[in-house]
């Protein structure tokens, strides 16, 4: 009998509302990390870039570039630049740490997640102070 003539033991859902599933706090600290890495290529790379260029074409580019900086929307573009940084950098460590099969068990793997959210929240908060 071909697999397409058994009927399923379970019947499969016709849908999947990604939005109704509770995910675990290690799948959506997971799921962060690729977030944060994917807007460091795309947006804080870029960024990155032209302040250095500018900072390196004259004085008068510098200042010109720091005054953009007085703008409030230009401040929040660079703390989630800085958000994308240490949360990729916190969440990259811990998946490390893990392929070192160490903290691997469940309480430890939600215990790193939550600390690895918490850190980044807290000093993105402590960037953002210091922004403005």
């Amino acid at each position: 009998m071909a697999a397409l003539d058994r009927s399923a033991a379970k019947p499969r859902p016709v849908y999947l509302n990604l939005f109704a599933i509770r995910l675990p706090l290690p799948a959506f600290v997971s799921i962060l990390h690729r977030a944060s890495g994917a807007l460091l290529f795309l947006l804080g790379t870029p960024l990155l870039l032209l302040v250095t260029q500018r900072a390196l074409v004259s004085p008068e580019a510098w200042m010109a570039m720091r005054a953009n900086f007085a703008a409030p929307w230009v401040k929040l573009l660079a703390l989630a630049v800085a958000w994308s940084f240490i949360h990729h950098l916190l969440a990259g460590l811990r998946h490390l740490v893990m392929d070192a099969h160490v903290g691997t068990d469940l309480k430890a793997a939600r215990q790193s997640a939550a600390l690895v959210f918490v850190l980044a929240l807290l000093l993105t908060l402590a960037v953002g102070v210091k922004l403005w």
